[in-house]
């Protein structure tokens, strides 16, 4: 059926950056056909009282890793029922495609996704046809079999892409001249089918310590590839860089705007240090922020408004590793459960893994046992809700690294610890959600299910830095995760409200919305027949979401329509606020 809506009595908060203002809106065919005041009703339209709400585009969300997921959960909750309409996925340099023609790194792909995302292997693996070979196959295979609640939208990933051409050698040396031709080739199907853009990972190593392939990549191969992606109108280059562990991020930054500028490529990199312990990689960074800035390069920072959420179970996390505990790691990487806990109860062990905690990064949260809250226990014997510290005083055991060994052999791997927030430059934050030359709203949604759950922080923006600190205003906090990302992404018919636009659209009162608590939400098959949980978050709630015109979310429920379509980036258009026209 066509939904028909007039939104009447709202305030417009268009998406561009320009003031709210009073109007009317209405909705016909999936697109924005009318604005104005005292709009009259039509037969078979139906009226939505906006009172008191704002009427916005809808949330994009910049960084998700819904790749495998929305085969299985294809509702992607709590997406609708926070506002958000679109999704941009593989990123990190993961991507479902392309493969190799064998399908031989199938399985590295699936367990590239459950090390470094925590995405489970068993539905990947089981859940998905594996019916391509080419991104462009990919895709076709997408739109077949998922119906999506939200608009999807994907980059290639330059580790898929690495290691469907060079198979294990991906993870060994450098490309040759003929690889790279066959690299090229292959990325050229995907942005001919309309991927993002090309997403690669300077930043992370694998469970056997071994980096990422990209971290193998040459100049020669950087260029070519982003000679392919810049000759794509609106399309964009992500690449992940190195502030948390090895701290090569200022090398790496200067390299790639190097690359960049000689090849015209719309760049992210991600990202600028907003953690007050990388305060020492900040001046080279904004240094070279400032300087990409005024060569007029399109070169684009990426950043968090929201500390990366730091959960620890024992059976799916590379956190250990982040932190530079690679003993600990040791327990993650065991897959037989008994094995694991006679690890935790071996002396040998247990002495190795006081050596490595105690030369693990400085910065790391670990090192602060006050910090460490035992969150939730498998077993339910406990205790939870007080921290490792107090546990240590508690137990009398000295060594933070013992106590926590023998925590997690009373309540079972899957049992939870949440680390400390690390504190953020909340004034640099501010400067980057006004920075023209920033892309934000980063939350690794559909990612590390069972330990966290970033959907839903896009609105922090609107009631925690607009609502309640009035740092920004309602029309700054909006156009950073809806006008601004769609521009970005090139994705101009969507971000704004405006007639002709796609009818992405989320009303709210502001009053009522929050960034709620995470709750169970058992929506993943796990292997046996059975479903287990991943967390999502309790309705913000809006009033109303629109995908394409169709409600997603509607009187306080989801509405189990599946409106989403695959998005691809477009040259640019020009943009023009509703409240001028």
């Amino acid at each position: 059926m066509e939904y028909r809506f007039l939104i009447r009595g709202g305030t417009v908060v268009d998406g561009t950056g320009a003031a709210p203002y009073q109007a009317d809106v209405r909705i016909e065919s999936g697109l924005i056909k009318e604005i104005g005041r005292s709009l009259s009703s039509r037969p078979r339209e139906r009226v939505v009282d906006a009172t008191g709400c704002y009427v916005t585009p809808g949330f994009i969300e910049t960084h998700n890793h819904w790749d495998a997921g929305m085969w299985w959960s294809p509702l992607m909750e709590p997406f609708a029922s926070y506002g958000i309409t679109t999704s941009i996925n593989g990123n990190c340099g993961y991507s479902l495609a392309p493969l190799d023609t064998e399908g031989a790194i199938r399985k590295d792909i699936a367990d590239i996704f459950n090390y470094f995302e925590d995405i489970p292997e068993h539905p990947t693996l089981n859940f998905l046809p594996w019916n391509w070979q080419k991104w462009s196959e990919y895709r076709a295979s997408q739109e077949r079999h998922v119906r999506a609640a939200v608009n999807v939208g994907s980059f290639c990933g330059h580790v898929t892409l690495r290691l469907a051409v060079m198979g294990k050698a991906g993870w060994e040396r450098a490309a040759t001249a003929d690889e790279i031709d066959k690299m090229c080739a292959l990325l050229e199907d995907a942005m001919s089918a309309g991927a993002m853009g090309l997403s690669s990972n300077l930043l992370d190593h694998d469970k056997f310590e071994r980096p990422l392939p990209p971290q193998l990549a040459d100049d020669a191969e950087f260029l070519a590839l982003m000679r392919v992606v810049a000759r794509y109108p609106g399309a964009t280059m992500e690449v992940i860089v190195d502030n948390f562990m090895r701290m090569t991020g200022p090398e790496s930054t200067e390299r790639l705007g190097k690359l960049a500028a000689q090849t015209g490529v719309r760049l992210q990199w991600v990202g600028l240090p907003t953690l007050t312990w990388q305060a020492k990689l900040l001046p080279r960074e904004q240094e070279l922020h400032d300087q990409f800035k005024a060569q007029g390069l399109d070169l684009w920072t990426g950043y968090h408004h929201v500390p990366p959420t730091m959960h620890i179970n024992f059976g799916r996390t590379l956190l250990f590793a982040q932190q530079g505990n690679f003993v600990w790691q040791e327990i993650v990487n065991e897959t037989d459960e008994v094995k694991k806990m006679a690890m935790l109860s071996d002396p040998e062990w247990l002495a190795r893994a006081r050596q490595s905690w105690e030369n693990q990064y400085s910065h790391t949260m670990l090192n602060d046992p006050t910090g460490l809250l035992l969150r939730e226990s498998q077993s339910g014997c406990g205790p939870v809700g007080i921290t490792l510290a107090q546990y240590m005083t508690d137990t009398g055991i000295g060594h933070p690294s013992d106590a926590m060994a023998k925590w997690v052999l009373d309540n079972g791997p899957e049992s939870t610890i949440k680390m400390r927030d690390w504190e953020r430059d909340d004034e640099l934050l501010l400067q980057l959600f006004r920075d023209p030359r920033s892309v934000g709203n980063i939350s690794d949604a559909g990612a590390h299910g069972k330990l966290f759950c970033g959907a839903g922080e896009c609105v922090l923006l609107l009631t925690k830095w607009a609502r309640d600190r009035k740092l920004l205003k309602i029309e700054e906090a909006t156009h950073v995760i809806t006008g601004k990302l769609a521009n970005f992404f090139g994705l101009h018919d969507r971000g704004v409200i405006a007639v002709g636009k796609r009818a992405d659209i989320a009303v709210f009162n502001l009053d009522e919305i929050e960034c709620r608590r995470e709750v169970k939400y058992w929506d993943v098959p796990d292997g046996t027949g059975g479903r287990t949980y991943r967390y999502i978050r309790e309705a913000a709630p809006m009033r109303l979401t629109l995908v394409n015109g169709v409600p997603t979310f509607d009187n306080g429920q989801v509405t189990g329509n599946f409106p989403g379509h695959f998005v691809r980036p477009a040259a640019a258009q020009p943009l023009r606020s509703a409240a001028a026209a």
